[in-house]
């Protein structure tokens, strides 16, 4: 019964102006979908941002949370989103508009979600970008302080070559997000090629995204298992996991922790984007997307290890170089009588500085290991600088540098695929006419991404993007999949929900699922969302600048209009939900007196009767309602 009503729900959306366009035929093998899904699912994200997480918070002991809270709310979640998009074959605003009229806002908080995301995103893109085109030439530009004359630049010999290069020759920064500066025009053509190729590969739908990641999904790992042998080589890699997977219990008893366990799950999977719901919903109705919901997850997490490995193994190798620099140094101006000061172990100093090292007269430091491990490990930092930096020592640099960053810009594009589809899948479902100019929509969409990505092409753009890295996109996300959860699990029900999944799979997935579901999946995000909430009100937002008077990094709290800014991006991205539920409560208010009017009071009672729970569908009463009155 449940499969045949969302097989006539389809119907209708067809008959009503054939709103599903040719696109929706699917996938032309399972292969496909796969790459589309991972693609989107690893990103930029992995590379970056879980490595860091799992070095700050405890090594082993966050691994273990991390896998604990996939199980138990990341895979039910990615489960309950392919479902859906599979059992109704629509967009996000399709899907939940037809789980209840009230609740088509979320979708539309999707769309605009992704759309904020998508214009940062891609200028990350357009970053590796312009590293890329820097990497073919030998030394790297990056390699060495410029001169002025026959004078080291004062900026870098402060700081150091990779962090001069990306502040000073990439971005051009300014010292704070209030100044603005002029377009960087080497950027602003980067992005222009980035938005040029996300829309090329875009240009058909999914049917030539997907012909771009068979490269831009499989190439990164490639990539990944060639820096993985070649960082395992290096003298330091093994200090460097080491120090990465050393486990720190203590650390689950610091509520931070788990809630930053919690948001990387969350935006580890993709959840709330709608691109889950939109890739799951051209596969045809029988495909086990139980079991997908597992394997996308599991490579998702064994891509996120893998990454952890490659890049402690050569940051083990860049702080062993650091290290070894410091010790000899400090050998040498010491005064110590050793012939060959490079022979000295960092083990043996760093005992010897336990000891000795306050009655020694001089500026001795201790030469940590474990202090240069943490310098620049998150983000683009670790991306621009800190990985940069360690490359350059390699033999043959440019060669590692230009396969890093292609890296990059394929993992990042893979994403941004997903993303596109996000926004365009869901709008082309619900309008006839978006649905008959998509190619149109593509482009249309690509000129404004990148018209309006220009604000972080400015001198202070970097800042742009952290701002709506941290803000736009977190809070409206898990405002948004509590709401799906809410409504799948509540309001339609879950045991209905397992009915309809029941109907397209053959078999009933585990009754634990309802559980997680209504109780626990719910109780998680809702404890995620005060959380998160409860940071930003405690703790002022703050950005990383750049001073280039000390040549060094420093936070800064938002001036007042950024914290409007950011305040109205949250707003913005969360104001569909309570406008959709508005306007169906309107629209069905108006709907039930014009039909008081035309069909009396007999047949309402008749409505009443069937009127099973509070999901029934608008379209159903209409037609139960018209029946009445034939019959009358």
């Amino acid at each position: 019964q449940a499969g045949s009503r969302i097989d006539s729900y389809i119907g209708e959306e067809n008959q009503q102006g054939s709103s599903e366009p040719a696109a929706r035929a699917g996938w032309n093998s399972k292969i496909e979908y796969f790459l589309a899904q991972v693609g989107f699912s690893v990103g930029l994200g992995n590379v970056w941002r879980f490595p860091y997480l799992c070095h700050q918070n405890g090594g082993g002991a966050f691994l273990f949370l991390y896998v604990l809270l996939m199980l138990v709310v990341g895979i039910p979640l990615f489960f309950l989103e392919l479902a859906a998009g599979q059992a109704i074959r629509q967009g996000s605003i399709g899907v939940w508009k037809y789980i209840s009229p009230k609740l088509a806002g979320i979708g539309y908080s999707s769309c605009v979600v992704c759309f904020f995301v998508a214009l940062y995103y891609n200028v990350i893109l357009a970053w590796s970008l312009f590293y890329l085109g820097n990497s073919f030439q030998y030394p790297l530009p990056w390699q060495q302080c410029p001169k002025e004359g026959n004078v080291t630049v004062k900026e870098c010999e402060k700081s150091s070559a990779t962090s001069y290069f990306w502040y000073r020759n990439a971005l051009d920064i300014t010292d704070s997000i209030d100044e603005t500066g002029s377009f960087n025009p080497y950027i602003v053509c980067c992005l222009l090629a980035a938005w040029t190729i996300v829309c090329l590969g875009m240009f058909k739908g999914i049917k030539t995204s997907v012909k771009v990641m068979y490269f831009s999904s499989i190439f990164p790992y490639v990539v990944l298992f060639c820096f993985l042998v070649r960082g395992l080589m290096l003298d330091g890699a093994l200090e460097g996991i080491g120090y990465m997977f050393y486990p720190k219990l203590e650390i689950w008893a610091d509520v931070q922790v788990w809630r930053q366990a919690a948001t990387q799950v969350f935006f580890a999977l993709g959840l709330g984007f709608g691109s889950i719901i939109a890739y799951s919903s051209y596969n045809p109705k029988n495909n086990n997307c139980h079991r997908d919901a597992f394997t996308v997850s599991s490579i998702n997490f064994l891509t996120s290890v893998l990454a952890t490995l490659v890049v402690f193994a050569v940051l083990g190798f860049r702080a062993k170089q650091k290290v070894t620099d410091c010790v000899v140094r400090y050998v040498l101006n010491g005064g110590f009588d050793y012939s060959n000061p490079s022979a000295v172990e960092v083990k043996d100093y760093t005992a010897w500085f336990k000891q000795y090292g306050n009655m020694v007269p001089g500026n001795l430091t201790e030469c940590d290991l474990e202090k240069e491990m943490q310098k620049g490990v998150e983000g683009t930092g670790l991306a621009f600088i800190a990985f940069t930096e360690a490359m350059s020592l390699l033999p043959g640099s440019p060669f590692w540098s230009a396969l890093f960053f292609l890296m990059l810009l394929n993992l990042g594009l893979s994403t941004m695929f997903g993303t596109m589809e996000g926004i365009l899948a869901p709008l082309t479902d619900r309008f006839k006419t978006l649905a008959n100019n998509k190619t149109k929509l593509t482009i249309f969409s690509c000129i404004i991404g990148f018209l309006l990505g220009l604000l972080f092409t400015q001198r202070c753009g970097n800042y742009f993007v952290t701002m709506f890295d941290d803000y736009s996109a977190t809070l409206p996300l898990i405002i948004v999949v509590v709401f799906e959860t809410f409504s799948v699990s509540w309001l339609y029900g879950a045991d209905r929900f397992l009915d309809d999944i029941e109907e397209m799979l053959g078999w009933r997935p585990s009754v634990i699922y309802k559980y997680l579901w209504k109780y626990i999946c719910l109780l998680a995000m809702l404890g995620l969302l005060g959380a998160t909430v409860i940071r930003m009100f405690i703790k002022h937002p703050t950005y990383m600048a750049w001073n280039h008077e000390t040549a060094s990094e420093e936070y800064l709290e938002y001036p007042g209009w950024a914290l409007a800014v950011l305040t109205l991006l949250i707003i913005f991205a969360m104001m569909p939900v309570p406008v959709g539920l508005i306007y169906a409560v309107l629209q069905d208010r108006t709907k039930q007196t014009s039909r008081d009017t035309e069909i009396g009071q007999y047949s309402i009672v008749n409505t009443e009767d069937k009127c099973e729970t509070p999901m029934t569908d608008m379209s159903e009463l209409d037609q139960m309602g018209e029946t009445a009155a034939s019959n009358s």
